[in-house]
């Protein structure tokens, strides 16, 4: 079969099917755009296992567990592609091991925050510059996930009382996230730009490319990645690499070892901060703060002064 139009159009029908029973598919559909992308850039007509695997095990120094989400997206896709036509190769389930090896997360201490505005904002042009420090700052200031402020619309910025409306989130659950003044002060001047260069908005979106358009995923990962290492942000182990994603995680422990120095009771604030994340549960904002060794030291110390303090 060919890839153009046909493949595009059974991942259509393919995702319309699936949506129609209930699945989200945000990620799933992405991915399976990219990995359509792929067969037609290396003219191939037919997905087989070979170039599922190829496809799936990008980019060089992926982690495990990524490359078996990727995997599993292209195995259900394939599944429903044979039942039209044959010659298409389903991968068995657990061609690629998926151990418990979830990406450890990489915080990033303020300078380096800073260093990645700094490289950002040396990008061009004017308007792309400032969309990726924008980015940058709102998801280090706010936490939100990077699906959550691609989706954002103009009007969800809620310049009076100073915070976002976040709609349709990762649970299917809409939030408010009060933002700080000065994350509100960046925002307004980023719109300002915004304005100015797009008039006449191609789309709704808060945030914007040099086109007008939305941003995509993809885009974003390509250049976070290249600011890191411009800014001389390096991994630290096999399993913790400098991600955009890791910004969110970094606002969590921070924001926790501020109540620790301010002698605040975590534990309490601590469902405070599940929501706004957006967590359906407390034990997933825990698990972001068991890789900062600092935070854990101050828990303990907060643990020695009070059992101390016991008769």
């Amino acid at each position: 079969m060919s890839t153009q139009p046909s493949l595009r159009a059974h991942l259509d029908d393919y995702l319309a099917l699936r949506r129609a029973l209930g699945f989200k598919l945000h990620n799933a559909g992405r991915l399976l755009g990219q990995f359509v992308d792929y067969l037609d850039e290396h003219g191939l007509h037919t997905p087989t296992i070979d170039s599922a695997l190829a496809w799936a095990t990008l980019p060089t120094g992926a982690s495990t567990s990524w490359r078996a989400i990727r995997l599993s997206a292209v195995r259900g896709f394939a599944a429903y592609l044979h039942s039209i036509d044959p010659r298409v190769e389903v991968p068995a389930a657990g061609l690629i091991h998926h151990g418990p090896d979830r990406a450890t997360p990489y915080l990033y201490s303020d300078e380096e925050i800073r260093a990645l505005l700094q490289e950002a904002a040396a990008l061009r042009p004017a308007l792309r510059a400032a969309t990726y420090q924008t980015l940058i700052g709102l998801l280090a200031a706010s936490g939100l996930r990077v699906g959550e402020a691609i989706a954002l619309d103009s009007t969800d910025l809620d310049t009076e009382h100073e915070l976002l409306v976040v709609r349709h989130t990762k649970f299917d659950k809409s939030r408010l996230v009060p933002l700080h003044p000065s994350t509100m002060g960046a925002l307004r001047r980023y719109t300002g730009l915004r304005d100015q260069a797009h008039p006449r908005p191609a789309c709704p979106a808060l945030l914007v490319s040099t086109t007008g358009a939305r941003l995509l995923h993809s885009n974003i990962g390509l250049t976070f990645t290249r600011l890191a290492r411009q800014a001389g942000i390096v991994r630290r182990s096999a399993a913790c690499r400098p991600r955009i994603h890791d910004l969110r995680h970094s606002f969590a422990v921070a924001t926790v070892l501020d109540w620790y120095r301010d002698g605040a009771d975590a534990a309490a604030m601590m469902p405070k901060l599940s929501t706004y994340l957006g967590h359906t549960d407390p034990k997933h904002t825990y698990w972001y703060l068991s890789a900062a060794p600092e935070l854990m030291a101050l828990a303990g110390r907060r643990l020695d002064a009070h059992l101390a303090g016991q008769p």
